[in-house]
């Protein structure tokens, strides 16, 4: 696919240690909290070109289905972009794993049938900007699936999210902000909602502050009419 010309650097996020725990701690998700299964979910039904960002070490290439022509995975972390490298030879559809930061998108304008966010939200340095570039990547009409944590409905553990924002949270989560409303932006940046449920992930007696989530489909509006 071409891509367009950017000037943000390739690596513009680095987190080492971050990563290397991330690495170690998403396969447990995956196998003992059931995060597999929301992201076989997450994927189902999709068809054409995606776009994937923030893919991570690609834990979500091999629950794509094989109606997806391919998916150009975005990852601006340099050990986890080695990773989803790994992740994408043994996946079951076509993936191109590419550096690059959502805010600049280093892909043309509305070459895309659908996009993946899962978990990224949370960490980007501008979402407006992103979620922007993402509108900006789609089709008209085109959707967008995402599974993201944000804040709490219950305002004790919001307020316990806000002050982990301002101290310690994104320190030692590379960059994860836990108090963002993933909707509400979506809403905000021009998309249609659709369906989406609410789940806690990992499932707690106590909720850790990133385990509320949301899991759901937006789309790009389509162009309207002409008369």
């Amino acid at each position: 696919m071409p891509l367009r010309s950017t000037r943000t650097p390739h690596d513009a996020v680095h987190h080492p240690v971050f990563a290397q725990v991330w690495a170690k701690l998403s396969p447990v998700l995956d196998d003992r909290a059931g995060m597999a299964e929301h992201r076989r979910e997450l994927l189902a039904g999709l068809s054409g070109r995606v776009i994937e960002i923030g893919a991570g070490n690609g834990l979500n290439f091999a629950h794509y289905p094989g109606t997806v022509s391919e998916v150009v995975a975005i990852e601006p972390e340099r050990r986890l972009r080695r990773l989803a490298v790994d992740a994408a030879v043994r996946a079951g559809v076509p993936v191109d794993v590419v550096p690059g930061a959502a805010e600049a998108l280093p892909v043309k304008s509305e070459a895309f049938d659908a996009a993946v966010v899962s978990l990224v939200l949370c960490s980007v340095r501008d979402v407006r900007r992103s979620l922007g570039e993402l509108r900006r990547v789609l089709r008209p009409g085109g959707e967008l699936r995402f599974f993201e944590h944000g804040i709490a409905q219950g305002r004790v553990l919001a307020e316990v999210q806000r002050a982990l924002d301002r101290t310690v949270w994104p320190l030692l989560f590379g960059g994860c902000h836990t108090a963002r409303d993933p909707l509400a932006a979506l809403d905000g940046a021009g998309f249609e909602l659709g369906a989406y449920r609410r789940l806690l992930m990992p499932s707690t007696r106590v909720p850790m502050p990133s385990a509320t989530c949301v899991l759901g489909v937006a789309r790009r509006p389509a162009e309207p009419m002409r008369s």
